[in-house]
Protein backbone atom coordinates (compact mmCIF):
# COMPACT_ATOMS: atom_id res chain seq x y z
CA UNK A 1 0.00 0.00 0.00
CA UNK A 2 0.98 3.62 -0.60
CA UNK A 3 0.43 6.62 1.66
CA UNK A 4 -1.69 9.41 0.14
CA UNK A 5 -2.02 12.90 1.59
CA UNK A 6 -5.56 14.20 1.11
CA UNK A 7 -7.75 17.23 1.68
CA UNK A 8 -11.52 17.28 1.71
CA UNK A 9 -14.80 18.53 3.19
CA UNK A 10 -17.11 16.51 5.44
CA UNK A 11 -20.91 16.63 5.61
CA UNK A 12 -20.80 19.49 8.15
CA UNK A 13 -18.74 21.62 5.77
CA UNK A 14 -15.53 21.33 7.80
CA UNK A 15 -12.25 21.22 5.88
CA UNK A 16 -10.24 18.14 6.79
CA UNK A 17 -6.87 16.74 5.78
CA UNK A 18 -4.78 13.70 6.62
CA UNK A 19 -2.89 10.70 5.33
CA UNK A 20 -4.51 7.47 4.12
CA UNK A 21 -2.96 4.16 3.05
CA UNK A 22 -4.47 2.78 -0.17
CA UNK A 23 -3.53 0.88 -3.33
CA UNK A 24 -4.14 3.93 -5.52
CA UNK A 25 -5.40 7.49 -5.43
CA UNK A 26 -8.76 6.26 -6.73
CA UNK A 27 -8.99 3.71 -3.90
CA UNK A 28 -8.14 6.43 -1.37
CA UNK A 29 -10.94 8.62 -2.73
CA UNK A 30 -13.38 5.69 -2.52
CA UNK A 31 -12.44 4.96 1.10
CA UNK A 32 -12.88 8.60 2.09
CA UNK A 33 -16.18 8.85 0.19
CA UNK A 34 -17.54 5.97 2.29
CA UNK A 35 -16.75 8.06 5.37
CA UNK A 36 -18.77 10.99 4.03
CA UNK A 37 -15.77 13.07 2.97
CA UNK A 38 -15.78 14.93 -0.36
CA UNK A 39 -12.14 14.77 -1.46
CA UNK A 40 -10.74 17.89 -3.11
CA UNK A 41 -7.10 16.86 -3.37
CA UNK A 42 -5.13 13.57 -3.20
CA UNK A 43 -1.36 13.30 -3.61
CA UNK A 44 0.97 10.36 -3.19
CA UNK A 45 3.57 10.90 -0.47
CA UNK A 46 6.65 10.26 -2.56
CA UNK A 47 10.23 11.18 -1.69
CA UNK A 48 9.71 14.77 -2.84
CA UNK A 49 6.67 15.39 -0.65
CA UNK A 50 8.39 13.68 2.26
CA UNK A 51 11.44 15.88 1.80
CA UNK A 52 9.23 18.94 1.68
CA UNK A 53 7.54 17.84 4.88
CA UNK A 54 10.93 17.91 6.60
CA UNK A 55 11.22 21.65 6.05
CA UNK A 56 10.86 23.78 9.15
CA UNK A 57 7.21 24.29 9.98
CA UNK A 58 6.91 26.74 12.86
CA UNK A 59 3.21 26.03 13.21
CA UNK A 60 3.96 22.38 14.00
CA UNK A 61 6.25 23.44 16.83
CA UNK A 62 3.13 24.50 18.72
CA UNK A 63 1.11 21.44 17.66
CA UNK A 64 3.25 18.70 19.14
CA UNK A 65 1.35 15.85 20.68
CA UNK A 66 1.67 15.90 24.45
CA UNK A 67 0.85 13.31 27.10
CA UNK A 68 -2.26 15.34 27.91
CA UNK A 69 -3.48 15.08 24.30
CA UNK A 70 -3.14 11.29 24.35
CA UNK A 71 -4.78 11.13 27.80
CA UNK A 72 -7.82 13.14 26.66
CA UNK A 73 -8.18 10.99 23.52
CA UNK A 74 -7.89 7.80 25.57
CA UNK A 75 -10.51 8.90 28.09
CA UNK A 76 -12.91 9.91 25.34
CA UNK A 77 -12.47 6.54 23.60
CA UNK A 78 -13.03 4.73 26.90
CA UNK A 79 -16.23 6.71 27.50
CA UNK A 80 -17.55 5.89 24.03
CA UNK A 81 -16.82 2.18 24.46
CA UNK A 82 -18.44 2.11 27.93
CA UNK A 83 -21.57 3.57 26.31
CA UNK A 84 -21.84 0.43 24.14
CA UNK A 85 -20.60 1.97 20.90
CA UNK A 86 -18.65 -0.48 18.66
CA UNK A 87 -14.91 0.16 18.39
CA UNK A 88 -14.88 1.41 14.78
CA UNK A 89 -17.78 3.81 15.38
CA UNK A 90 -16.11 4.98 18.59
CA UNK A 91 -12.92 5.69 16.64
CA UNK A 92 -14.95 7.62 14.05
CA UNK A 93 -16.50 9.75 16.78
CA UNK A 94 -13.09 10.28 18.38
CA UNK A 95 -11.51 11.38 15.10
CA UNK A 96 -14.18 14.06 14.62
CA UNK A 97 -13.28 15.54 18.01
CA UNK A 98 -9.52 15.69 17.44
CA UNK A 99 -7.85 18.90 16.30
CA UNK A 100 -4.14 18.13 16.05
CA UNK A 101 -3.46 16.81 12.51
CA UNK A 102 -0.79 14.27 13.48
CA UNK A 103 -2.93 12.68 16.19
CA UNK A 104 -5.97 12.75 13.89
CA UNK A 105 -3.99 11.01 11.13
CA UNK A 106 -2.75 8.36 13.56
CA UNK A 107 -6.27 7.49 14.70
CA UNK A 108 -7.48 7.62 11.08
CA UNK A 109 -4.97 4.97 10.06
CA UNK A 110 -5.69 3.00 13.24
CA UNK A 111 -9.39 2.88 12.40
CA UNK A 112 -8.63 1.67 8.87
CA UNK A 113 -6.44 -1.12 10.22
CA UNK A 114 -9.13 -2.15 12.72
CA UNK A 115 -11.62 -2.20 9.83
CA UNK A 116 -9.32 -4.62 8.06
CA UNK A 117 -9.43 -7.01 11.02
CA UNK A 118 -6.21 -6.03 12.79
CA UNK A 119 -6.36 -5.65 16.57
CA UNK A 120 -6.37 -2.18 18.09
CA UNK A 121 -3.03 -2.78 19.83
CA UNK A 122 -1.32 -3.84 16.60
CA UNK A 123 -2.76 -0.86 14.74
CA UNK A 124 -1.59 1.57 17.45
CA UNK A 125 1.86 -0.04 17.50
CA UNK A 126 2.51 1.37 14.01
CA UNK A 127 2.58 4.86 15.61
CA UNK A 128 5.32 4.30 18.18
CA UNK A 129 6.17 8.02 18.34
CA UNK A 130 2.74 8.70 19.83
CA UNK A 131 1.83 5.51 21.67
CA UNK A 132 4.43 4.08 24.05
CA UNK A 133 5.09 0.35 24.67
CA UNK A 134 3.21 0.75 27.95
CA UNK A 135 0.16 2.02 26.06
CA UNK A 136 0.31 -0.79 23.49
CA UNK A 137 0.75 -3.54 26.08
CA UNK A 138 -2.16 -2.29 28.19
CA UNK A 139 -4.45 -2.09 25.16
CA UNK A 140 -3.37 -5.59 24.14
CA UNK A 141 -4.13 -6.92 27.63
CA UNK A 142 -7.50 -5.18 27.61
CA UNK A 143 -8.44 -6.71 24.26
CA UNK A 144 -7.34 -10.18 25.41
CA UNK A 145 -9.37 -9.96 28.63
CA UNK A 146 -12.43 -8.30 27.06
CA UNK A 147 -12.12 -5.26 29.32
CA UNK A 148 -10.78 -2.75 26.82
CA UNK A 149 -12.92 0.14 28.07
CA UNK A 150 -11.81 -0.42 31.68
CA UNK A 151 -8.16 -0.61 30.68
CA UNK A 152 -8.44 2.54 28.56
CA UNK A 153 -9.97 4.42 31.48
CA UNK A 154 -7.19 3.24 33.77
CA UNK A 155 -4.65 4.18 31.11
CA UNK A 156 -6.14 7.67 30.84
CA UNK A 157 -5.83 8.12 34.61
CA UNK A 158 -2.21 6.98 34.44
CA UNK A 159 -1.36 9.39 31.60
CA UNK A 160 -3.06 12.26 33.43
CA UNK A 161 -1.02 11.55 36.57
CA UNK A 162 2.18 11.48 34.49
CA UNK A 163 1.23 14.77 32.85
CA UNK A 164 0.63 16.33 36.29
CA UNK A 165 4.00 15.11 37.54
CA UNK A 166 5.80 16.43 34.48
CA UNK A 167 3.93 19.72 34.78
CA UNK A 168 5.06 20.12 38.39
CA UNK A 169 8.71 19.57 37.46
CA UNK A 170 8.57 21.93 34.46
CA UNK A 171 6.73 24.71 36.33
CA UNK A 172 9.13 24.42 39.27
CA UNK A 173 12.15 24.87 36.99
CA UNK A 174 10.70 27.53 34.68
CA UNK A 175 11.04 30.52 37.02
CA UNK A 176 14.64 29.81 38.17
CA UNK A 177 15.71 29.23 34.57
CA UNK A 178 14.09 32.51 33.52
CA UNK A 179 15.83 34.34 36.34
CA UNK A 180 19.16 32.78 35.39
CA UNK A 181 18.82 33.79 31.75
CA UNK A 182 17.83 37.35 32.65
CA UNK A 183 20.68 37.66 35.15
CA UNK A 184 23.16 36.33 32.59
CA UNK A 185 21.88 38.81 29.99
CA UNK A 186 22.17 41.76 32.39
CA UNK A 187 25.73 40.83 33.45
CA UNK A 188 26.77 40.29 29.82
CA UNK A 189 25.36 43.72 28.93
CA UNK A 190 27.31 45.31 31.79
CA UNK A 191 30.55 43.63 30.73
CA UNK A 192 30.17 44.52 27.04
CA UNK A 193 28.64 48.04 27.22
CA UNK A 194 28.93 49.58 30.69
CA UNK A 195 32.36 48.41 31.89
CA UNK A 196 34.34 49.54 28.79
CA UNK A 197 32.79 53.04 28.93
CA UNK A 198 33.43 53.52 32.63
CA UNK A 199 36.92 52.02 32.71
CA UNK A 200 37.99 54.16 29.75
CA UNK A 201 38.35 56.97 32.34
CA UNK A 202 41.36 55.18 33.85
CA UNK A 203 43.29 55.40 30.59
CA UNK A 204 43.85 59.17 31.06
CA UNK A 205 45.59 58.69 34.42
CA UNK A 206 48.98 57.15 34.93
CA UNK A 207 48.07 55.04 37.92
CA UNK A 208 48.40 51.35 38.66
CA UNK A 209 44.97 49.80 38.97
CA UNK A 210 44.11 47.10 41.53
CA UNK A 211 44.42 43.51 40.34
CA UNK A 212 40.67 42.94 40.49
CA UNK A 213 40.01 45.98 38.29
CA UNK A 214 42.60 44.83 35.77
CA UNK A 215 40.96 41.40 35.75
CA UNK A 216 37.55 42.98 35.18
CA UNK A 217 38.84 45.08 32.28
CA UNK A 218 40.57 42.03 30.75
CA UNK A 219 37.40 39.96 31.04
CA UNK A 220 35.37 42.75 29.46
CA UNK A 221 37.79 43.03 26.52
CA UNK A 222 37.76 39.25 26.11
CA UNK A 223 33.97 39.08 25.99
CA UNK A 224 33.46 42.10 23.73
CA UNK A 225 36.36 41.33 21.38
CA UNK A 226 36.23 37.53 21.19
CA UNK A 227 32.58 36.68 21.90
CA UNK A 228 32.45 34.60 18.73
CA UNK A 229 35.38 32.47 19.92
CA UNK A 230 33.77 32.02 23.33
CA UNK A 231 30.54 30.94 21.68
CA UNK A 232 32.48 28.45 19.54
CA UNK A 233 34.29 27.06 22.61
CA UNK A 234 31.12 26.70 24.67
CA UNK A 235 29.27 25.26 21.67
CA UNK A 236 32.05 22.73 21.15
CA UNK A 237 32.05 21.79 24.83
CA UNK A 238 28.28 21.35 24.78
CA UNK A 239 28.48 19.20 21.65
CA UNK A 240 31.23 17.07 23.17
CA UNK A 241 29.20 16.66 26.39
CA UNK A 242 26.13 15.56 24.42
CA UNK A 243 28.22 13.05 22.44
CA UNK A 244 29.84 11.72 25.60
CA UNK A 245 26.51 11.45 27.41
CA UNK A 246 24.99 9.57 24.45
CA UNK A 247 27.50 6.75 24.93
CA UNK A 248 26.65 3.92 27.31
CA UNK A 249 29.61 4.65 29.58
CA UNK A 250 29.01 8.41 29.60
CA UNK A 251 25.31 8.07 30.34
CA UNK A 252 25.99 5.71 33.23
CA UNK A 253 28.65 7.98 34.76
CA UNK A 254 26.44 11.06 34.40
CA UNK A 255 23.42 9.32 35.93
CA UNK A 256 25.55 8.07 38.82
CA UNK A 257 26.87 11.60 39.38
CA UNK A 258 23.34 13.04 39.44
CA UNK A 259 22.27 10.54 42.09
CA UNK A 260 25.13 11.73 44.31
CA UNK A 261 24.28 15.43 44.05
CA UNK A 262 22.66 16.57 47.34
CA UNK A 263 18.92 17.22 47.10
CA UNK A 264 18.92 16.68 43.31
CA UNK A 265 19.72 12.99 43.69
CA UNK A 266 16.91 12.57 46.22
CA UNK A 267 14.47 14.29 43.87
CA UNK A 268 15.50 12.03 40.97
CA UNK A 269 14.91 8.94 43.11
CA UNK A 270 11.51 10.23 44.27
CA UNK A 271 10.38 10.90 40.70
CA UNK A 272 11.69 7.48 39.60
CA UNK A 273 9.85 5.73 42.46
CA UNK A 274 6.63 7.53 41.54
CA UNK A 275 6.90 6.60 37.85
CA UNK A 276 7.94 3.01 38.48
CA UNK A 277 5.28 2.30 41.13
CA UNK A 278 2.41 3.82 39.20
CA UNK A 279 3.45 2.26 35.88
CA UNK A 280 3.91 -1.22 37.34
CA UNK A 281 0.66 -0.97 39.30
CA UNK A 282 -1.27 0.13 36.21
CA UNK A 283 0.19 -2.62 34.03
CA UNK A 284 -0.38 -5.40 36.57
CA UNK A 285 -3.95 -4.22 37.21
CA UNK A 286 -4.58 -4.36 33.46
CA UNK A 287 -3.46 -7.98 33.21
CA UNK A 288 0.00 -7.50 31.71
CA UNK A 289 2.36 -10.35 32.79
CA UNK A 290 4.85 -9.47 35.54
CA UNK A 291 8.04 -9.78 33.47
CA UNK A 292 6.66 -7.67 30.63
CA UNK A 293 5.30 -5.14 33.11
CA UNK A 294 8.67 -4.81 34.84
CA UNK A 295 10.48 -4.39 31.52
CA UNK A 296 8.13 -1.57 30.48
CA UNK A 297 8.24 0.05 33.93
CA UNK A 298 12.04 -0.03 33.84
CA UNK A 299 12.11 2.21 30.77
CA UNK A 300 10.20 5.09 32.40
CA UNK A 301 12.78 5.62 35.18
CA UNK A 302 15.04 7.88 33.10
CA UNK A 303 18.21 6.90 35.01
CA UNK A 304 20.42 4.02 33.86
CA UNK A 305 21.58 3.14 37.38
CA UNK A 306 18.00 2.73 38.60
CA UNK A 307 17.07 0.94 35.38
CA UNK A 308 19.82 -1.60 36.01
CA UNK A 309 18.42 -2.21 39.50
CA UNK A 310 14.98 -3.04 38.08
CA UNK A 311 16.57 -5.25 35.40
CA UNK A 312 18.31 -7.22 38.16
CA UNK A 313 15.00 -7.49 40.00
CA UNK A 314 13.35 -8.71 36.80
CA UNK A 315 16.01 -11.41 36.42
CA UNK A 316 15.44 -12.44 40.03
CA UNK A 317 11.70 -12.69 39.48
CA UNK A 318 12.33 -14.92 36.46
CA UNK A 319 14.37 -17.17 38.73
CA UNK A 320 11.64 -17.28 41.36
CA UNK A 321 12.86 -14.59 43.77
CA UNK A 322 10.81 -11.63 45.01
CA UNK A 323 10.96 -8.11 43.58
CA UNK A 324 11.82 -6.44 46.87
CA UNK A 325 15.08 -8.36 47.50
CA UNK A 326 17.25 -7.04 44.63
CA UNK A 327 15.78 -3.53 44.97
CA UNK A 328 16.67 -3.48 48.67
CA UNK A 329 20.22 -4.77 48.06
CA UNK A 330 20.90 -2.00 45.52
CA UNK A 331 20.62 0.68 48.19
CA UNK A 332 19.27 3.21 45.69
CA UNK A 333 15.59 2.96 46.63
CA UNK A 334 14.24 4.16 50.00
CA UNK A 335 13.75 1.35 52.56
CA UNK A 336 10.05 2.17 52.97
CA UNK A 337 9.51 1.42 49.26
CA UNK A 338 11.10 -2.02 49.38
CA UNK A 339 9.26 -2.75 52.64
CA UNK A 340 5.87 -1.88 51.14
CA UNK A 341 6.61 -3.89 47.98
CA UNK A 342 7.56 -6.91 50.11
CA UNK A 343 4.29 -6.59 52.07
CA UNK A 344 2.33 -6.32 48.82
CA UNK A 345 3.97 -9.47 47.45
CA UNK A 346 3.25 -11.46 50.61
CA UNK A 347 -0.36 -10.29 50.88
CA UNK A 348 -1.15 -10.69 47.18
CA UNK A 349 -2.09 -7.01 46.83
CA UNK A 350 1.04 -5.75 45.07
CA UNK A 351 -0.89 -3.50 42.67
CA UNK A 352 -2.67 -1.67 45.51
CA UNK A 353 0.55 -1.31 47.50
CA UNK A 354 2.39 0.11 44.49
CA UNK A 355 -0.44 2.59 43.93
CA UNK A 356 -0.12 3.70 47.56
CA UNK A 357 3.63 4.15 47.11
CA UNK A 358 3.07 6.24 43.97
CA UNK A 359 0.53 8.50 45.68
CA UNK A 360 2.76 9.01 48.73
CA UNK A 361 5.83 9.84 46.69
CA UNK A 362 3.92 12.12 44.34
CA UNK A 363 3.14 14.29 47.37
CA UNK A 364 6.80 14.12 48.43
CA UNK A 365 7.92 15.19 44.96
CA UNK A 366 5.57 18.17 45.17
CA UNK A 367 6.95 19.16 48.59
CA UNK A 368 10.55 18.65 47.46
CA UNK A 369 10.08 20.79 44.36
CA UNK A 370 8.49 23.54 46.44
CA UNK A 371 11.40 23.47 48.88
CA UNK A 372 14.07 23.46 46.16
CA UNK A 373 12.37 26.29 44.31
CA UNK A 374 12.13 28.38 47.48
CA UNK A 375 15.86 27.79 48.12
CA UNK A 376 16.95 28.29 44.53
CA UNK A 377 15.36 31.71 44.14
CA UNK A 378 17.28 33.51 46.94
CA UNK A 379 20.46 31.61 46.00
CA UNK A 380 20.29 32.89 42.42
CA UNK A 381 19.49 36.42 43.63
CA UNK A 382 22.49 36.34 45.97
CA UNK A 383 24.74 34.97 43.20
CA UNK A 384 23.70 37.57 40.65
CA UNK A 385 23.88 40.31 43.26
CA UNK A 386 27.36 39.15 44.24
CA UNK A 387 28.56 39.29 40.62
CA UNK A 388 27.03 42.74 40.08
CA UNK A 389 28.48 43.93 43.40
CA UNK A 390 31.95 42.67 42.43
CA UNK A 391 31.75 44.58 39.15
CA UNK A 392 30.63 47.76 40.93
CA UNK A 393 33.35 47.38 43.59
CA UNK A 394 36.05 46.87 40.95
CA UNK A 395 35.01 50.11 39.24
CA UNK A 396 34.26 52.31 42.26
CA UNK A 397 37.41 51.63 44.27
CA UNK A 398 39.81 53.00 41.59
CA UNK A 399 37.45 55.95 41.02
CA UNK A 400 37.60 56.83 44.71
CA UNK A 401 41.38 56.73 44.62
CA UNK A 402 41.35 58.98 41.53
CA UNK A 403 39.23 61.51 43.42
CA UNK A 404 41.76 61.46 46.27
CA UNK A 405 44.60 61.91 43.78
CA UNK A 406 42.86 64.82 42.03
CA UNK A 407 41.87 66.40 45.37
Amino acid sequence: MTAFAWKGVNSQGRTLKGVRDADSAKAARALLRKEGILVTHVQEQNSQTLAASKDINFKKLFQRISISDVAVSTRLLATLLKSGIPLVEALNALIEQLEKPELKAAFNQTRDKVNEGISLAEALAEHSKIFTPLYINMVSAGEASGTLEVVLERLAEFLESQARLRGKVVSAMAYPMFMGLMGFAVIALMMVVVVPKVTSIFEDFDQVLPWYTRMLIGTSHLISGYWWALLAVFGGLFYWFRRWKSTEEGREKWDRFLLRVPQIGQLIVMIAVTRFSRTLSTLLSSGVPMLNAMDISRRVLGNTILMNVIEEARTSVREGESIAGPIKRSGHFPPIVTHMIAIGERSGHLEDMLENVAMAYEDQVDNKLTMLTSLLEPTMIALMGGIAGTIAFSILMPLMRLNEFIG
